[in-house]
């Protein structure tokens, strides 16, 4: 099953959330502000896709693929917004402006802007 970005979206938000304890559908859609109905499609299409599992409670559980996935555009997330931040964009504009280029940008070009940073970390600062 070939994830779109509101998949990754939701793996991704699942993956934060988990941080802090057990994540239930409700809390991803306070978390996102979409709706029950919303979650509860996704969350089944992910279920279906085999990225997440649900137990008896409703408690939601990232596979081995869905934690890979969640955990691959958390870095994309984290790095791009920290690059964006230590170029001299605003941190809500660096946060929505990463949001949108993580699911978009190649292996590649991530992988590539990712040891540039590592590389040269204290020039950005």
């Amino acid at each position: 099953m070939h994830l779109q970005e509101s998949g990754e979206m939701y793996l991704e938000t699942i993956y934060v959330l988990s941080k802090k304890g057990v994540v239930r559908s409700l809390d991803v859609a306070e978390y996102m502000g979409f709706s029950k109905p919303s979650v509860s499609r996704a969350v089944g299409l992910l279920k279906q896709g085999g990225y997440l599992l649900v137990d008896k409670d409703g408690y939601l559980t990232l596979t081995d693929a869905g934690l890979e996935v969640a955990h691959k555009i958390y870095e994309r997330h984290t790095v791009l917004s920290n690059l964006l931040i230590r170029l001299g964009v605003s941190e809500e504009v660096a946060v929505e402006d990463a949001c949108k280029l993580e699911h978009d940008i190649s292996d590649e070009t991530f992988a590539a802007i990712k040891e540039h940073v590592v590389k040269n970390i204290d020039s950005l600062k």
